[in-house]
């Protein structure tokens, strides 16, 4: 997952909603809500278009915005060994989702401790309770789970697995009693009471009904008479996990990734691969924040380390690699792990030159296929036998590494772990990366080193506004044929409405059309809590006891579950275009960094003067657009001083302004990054700006923001030195921009990129016999379109499903304007007219003649 900014979340509009099933409607008989737009669109059933691999659409997972504890890994108890630490989360404290508890007028204290009677070397505490043994007849005192978010999720008769590791100190054995209780206290299961025997860890378990449903039960684990108990592993699942699977998976999560018929899925990360320490989780140190290694994840779960995950939370690996292997094969997916390459990434930037550490990582990844695929009579194929699967995974493809930015650095590596896999392993496919942007110097260098040494397939990952997608719909089609292929990792665009699904939906078609090139793609992030989350957008979100598709999810379902076998080539006409030039106010910001801003002036093209302040006069024409920062005037120049403030952005001058130069003189005073000056300003959300020294002042850009997510139009490696003083120009001239950097020429681009927003592609289906013909229009008028499908069709009708809706629609818990609605179209023919509606996607599947 690569690191972007927060960006401006806009305010949701109301929606259009369509029912489940519709009646038939004619070919030509749509009645369109505004005039429409007239296209045609022709079908060459006569040519022959490239493949497309069963496992051309998949899944990324990630444990990022609790994806796993809390999220898809079904355990209901927060905190179930004890083992919360400020280095996970500054908030966090060893008892972190417990609270003491007491009934009847019981006392005691509870205090969670890491000594040499701990459950065992990597689960490293546990929780001491202390019984003071007052109190009367039932009398109890112990410790209440409040599980996730608002509460444990309990449904009314539906049963509980509740287990815990114990000892006690008592030769007669201590009462210990769970029960699923109100936030109140009252109760909402019937309670489990066994007897603790001996002061050696033993395993007790039984099962809870639940009485009632609620969303904000707790777990009580209350204990009677006195001496010292010792708790870990508290642990409550609920019986209907995913396929019944012990340790397994929240249903309704899995069966809506199942849903998707995924080809493949990448695991597990993203940004938590590859950042942190590469050392193990062992004396003396027990590193805490360390990259994710996978033999910390197998084994029994009590057994299994935990980790600061790189997101800013606990990661109990609870859901580990044999989980990850057990749901691709459940899921009818092709697992790709992804392994750390030693050079960390998502903003750290590190080379380990270790090289008995990188021996033994790469030692780690030959073991790693020997546990997928090895046999049982293997070291670790017997592993994975002895966890519960004797067949072998048939693992196929790994990545090593993901979005590094030193690519140098990196690929030597990455060719090491290479050189290692396919000397022991010819069979697996070793999948290298581009670096954490669709462009820019690391992403070619990485694609150069990548072409060079001939491998296979290439991770790219990128994000970025809904006006890129619908402009880089022939990204793939100049891609070399005969070059490495390209695994698209991670993509998205920056929100969750429905005009993002839009443009991601007109984006696929691109992606197909050139799957001989594009051999994987999958949507990133997965998975959102809606209550805790680092990143918007997302496919799936959930809370305690729902979860719902985001119109993007609605958008990929529809494309993995009609993908087709083969492309038929075809071409549709394009939408009249008109680039008009670059208009707008200017800007200053700052980026976790203080700077002082001083000889702003504006200049028309003609000469005149439109802004000229050295701010002896005060910073009267600069409005505060962001509301962010600490803006005063000092010796004369003005200052943002606050070194935490991010995207601090002040603005002056007219909308209007076009063909201007903008001159500032800027000096960093202390800080992360370097400056940030804008242009084109139209308002927060809209405009561009030179972004000298970001990324934690390791290179600079000319960055677009189109409604709040932006989009790199250049870039280069220039940083930026505290306390000089640098002469900044931007001349913008229509739609080209020339940047200066003390009098030299730094970069320049033309934005007249052609954001199309009528885009289809056309595949059959070898199954079926049936020709999709999938159409995406993203724009407010409808398309009324000519069809010619080149030959007649074995049917005058079809089956048409039809994604519409507002542009800003989202779908929620509570709401989903973005529905796929199904219907049949009549009065198809080897040409016939459609009115594709405004804001949607349709997919036709017409039978062959």
């Amino acid at each position: 997952m690569a690191r972007i900014r927060p960006r401006l979340v806009l305010a949701l509009a109301a929606a259009l909603v369509g029912t489940v099933m519709a009646a038939p409607t004619r070919a030509d008989d749509s009645i369109p809500a505004a005039e429409p737009a007239d296209y045609s669109l022709t079908v060459h059933p006569d040519r022959t278009g490239p493949a497309i691999d069963r496992t051309m659409y998949g899944v990324f997972y990630e444990d990022i915005n609790n994806a796993a504890d809390g999220g898809l890994y079904a355990e209901l108890v927060q905190n179930r060994s004890f083992e919360f630490s400020t280095a996970d989360n500054r908030a966090y404290t060893p008892l972190t989702g417990w609270r003491e508890t007491a009934t009847g007028g019981a006392t005691g204290t509870v205090r969670v401790v890491g000594d040499a009677d701990r459950l065992n070397e990597r689960n490293r505490h546990y929780l001491r309770v202390d019984l003071s043994g007052h109190g009367g007849a039932g009398a109890r005192y112990g410790v209440v789970n409040s599980g996730y978010g608002t509460g444990i999720a309990v449904r009314e008769g539906a049963r509980y697995d509740f287990s815990v590791r114990a000892r006690t100190d008592q030769r007669r054995g201590t009462r210990l009693t769970a029960q699923l209780q109100a936030a109140d206290g009252s109760a909402l299961s019937a309670p489990l009471t066994v007897t603790v025997r001996g002061d050696g860890w033993t395993r007790y378990s039984g099962t809870l009904t639940g009485r009632a449903t609620t969303t904000g039960a707790r777990l009580a684990v209350t204990a009677e008479g006195g001496g010292v108990l010792r708790l870990d592993m508290v642990s409550l699942f609920p019986k209907d996990t995913f396929k019944g699977r012990p340790n397994g998976l929240r249903k309704d999560l899995a069966e809506k990734i199942a849903a998707l018929k995924p080809g493949f899925l990448r695991f597990p990360g993203g940004c938590l691969v590859n950042t942190g320490s590469h050392r193990a989780y062992e004396a003396p140190d027990w590193e805490r924040k360390r990259s994710y290694q996978w033999k910390d994840t197998v084994g029994p779960v009590e057994e299994r380390a935990v980790n600061a995950n790189f997101w800013g939370y606990h990661q109990s690996y609870g859901l580990g690699y044999y989980e990850y292997f057990q749901f691709a094969e459940d899921i009818g997916a092709m697992p790709l792990p992804v392994v750390p390459a030693l050079v960390t990434g998502c903003g750290q930037n590190t080379a380990t030159d270790d090289h008995a550490l990188l021996r033994r990582h790469i030692q780690d990844t030959l073991d790693l296929i020997e546990f997928a695929n090895g046999p049982v009579t293997s070291t670790w194929g017997r592993k994975r036998a002895a966890m519960g699967h004797p067949k072998p995974f048939g693992l196929t493809h790994l990545a090593v590494g993901n979005e590094e930015n030193l690519p140098d650095a990196y690929f030597t590596r990455f060719q090491q772990f290479r050189a290692a896999i396919e000397a022991r392993y010819p069979g697996i496919t070793v999948v290298g990366n581009s670096g954490p942007d669709d462009t820019g110097t690391t992403f070619d260098r990485l694609w150069q080193l990548n072409r060079q040494a001939g491998v296979a397939l290439v991770d790219e990952h990128y994000y970025n506004s809904p006006q890129w997608f619908l402009e880089n719909n022939e990204r793939y089609d100049s891609y070399d044929r005969q070059g490495p292929k390209v695994f698209l990792g991670e993509y998205a665009s920056r929100d969750n409405r429905f005009f993002n699904a839009l443009s991601e939906a007109a984006f696929m078609t691109g992606l197909e059309r050139n799957a001989d090139v594009v051999k994987l793609a999958s949507y990133a992030p997965l998975l959102a809590d809606v209550d805790q989350n680092q990143w918007r957008p997302d496919m799936i979100w959930f809370d305690s006891s729902r979860s719902w598709g985001s119109t993007s999810y609605e958008v990929q379902k529809l494309f993995m579950n009609n993908t087709g076998d083969r492309v038929v080539p075809s071409e549709a006409s394009r939408t009249p275009h008109l680039n008009a030039p670059i208009t707008g106010a200017v800007g200053l910001s700052t980026w976790a960094t203080s700077v002082a801003y001083d000889d702003v002036s504006v200049t028309g093209e003609d000469g005149t003067t439109l802004l000229a302040d050295d701010f002896s006069a005060g910073d009267g024409r600069w409005t505060r657009a962001a509301g962010r920062g600490t803006w005063t005037v000092q010796d004369g120049a003005f200052v943002q001083s606050d070194t935490a403030a991010q995207d601090t952005l002040v603005t002056a001058g007219d909308p209007a302004w076009r063909n201007y130069d903008l001159r500032v003189k800027a000096t960093k005073r202390a800080g992360s990054e370097g400056f940030l000056v804008a242009f084109g300003v139209r308002d927060t959300g809209n405009h561009y700006w030179w972004n000298l020294g970001g990324w934690n002042n390791t290179r600079s850009a000319v960055e677009k923001a189109v409604d709040g997510a932006k989009q790199t139009l250049t870039e280069n490696a220039t940083t930026v030195e505290t306390g000089r003083t640098y002469d900044l120009r931007v001349q913008v001239r229509g739609r080209q921009v020339t940047l200066y950097l003390d009098g030299q020429r730094w970069g320049s681009f033309t934005d007249d990129s052609r954001a199309e927003p009528f885009r289809q592609v056309v595949t059959r289906d070898a199954a079926t016999g049936e020709l999709i013909v999938k159409v995406v229009n993203a724009q407010a008028s409808p398309a009324r379109t000519r069809v010619d499908l080149g030959t007649e069709p074995g049917s005058t009708t079809a089956r048409l499903t039809t994604l519409q809706g507002a542009p800003d629609a989202v779908n929620t818990a509570d709401d989903r304007p973005v529905l796929p609605v199904e219907s049949t179209l009549t009065g198809v023919g080897r040409t016939f007219t459609h009115t594709f509606p405004p804001h949607s996607v349709t997919f036709l599947r017409i039978p062959n003649g």
